[in-house]
């Protein structure tokens, strides 16, 4: 049994060591929609730590959204512009039982597009008026419909853009890998978690399968 924790321990260490040197590759990263929060009265934007489907933002507060080629949120692009609450929602007063969000949607560049697609040119601004418990993703689709996710609840389009792919591994800034350059890498619609749980589940059935051989031999 000695022998077979051992195994396992350094099947476990090698699936750390190759999930952490993963994102060091040179100019790797992933195309997708990153989303952001300013608090009432902010200044800067803060790489949102929960998903749209789940954070709640309050009256007064704006969501950003920005299409770009990111390692990490370490990294991410932030949404162009200087748009914010007083200006994006001037116009729609404060009303019972509801609440008023700003939403920032920058399109990003051509150079950080899918192949086939051509990004807006100029990004978008809305005053979204929507129930008081209304998340951000709900939110984002009272004004710029429509959106897409795939099944892991990652948002893969807004307002129709990009037109297919989600999340796809990038080799190099604006090159999918695998494909030439400039395709779409569809092995990588399950983004960075994808890896990470299949290295995961093989460290468990060979972790599985030395406990196995193991007990064998002492039988």
């Amino acid at each position: 049994m000695r022998r077979a924790s051992t195994i396992v321990a350094v099947l476990a260490g090698l699936l750390v060591a190759a999930v952490g040197a993963a994102p060091a590759q040179a100019g790797s990263g992933y195309r997708y929609w990153s989303f952001w929060e300013r608090e009432a009265d902010a200044r800067s934007w803060t790489y949102a730590t929960q998903g749209p489907s789940v954070a709640r933002p309050g009256d007064g507060e704006t969501i950003g959204f920005r299409f770009a080629v990111s390692e990490d949120s370490r990294n991410a692009v932030q949404p162009r512009g200087a748009a914010d609450f007083d200006t994006v929602c001037a116009d729609t007063p404060a009303k019972d039982g509801s609440k008023r969000i700003a939403v920032i949607i920058d399109f990003g560049t051509a150079a950080d597009a899918p192949r086939g697609d051509t990004p807006p040119k100029k990004a978008r601004t809305h005053c979204a008026r929507v129930d008081e418990r209304a998340t951000a993703g709900e939110a984002l689709a009272a004004v710029a419909k429509p959106l897409r996710y795939n099944s892991a609840a990652l948002l893969c389009a807004i307002a129709g853009y990009p037109s297919s792919g989600c999340g796809e591994k990038i080799g190099t800034r604006g090159t999918d890998t695998g494909t030439g350059g400039g395709g779409d890498d569809k092995s990588g619609d399950g983004g960075p978690s994808a890896g990470l749980i299949g290295g995961a589940a093989a460290v468990v059935v060979l972790g599985a399968a030395a406990v196995w051989q193991a007990r064998r031999r002492r039988v």
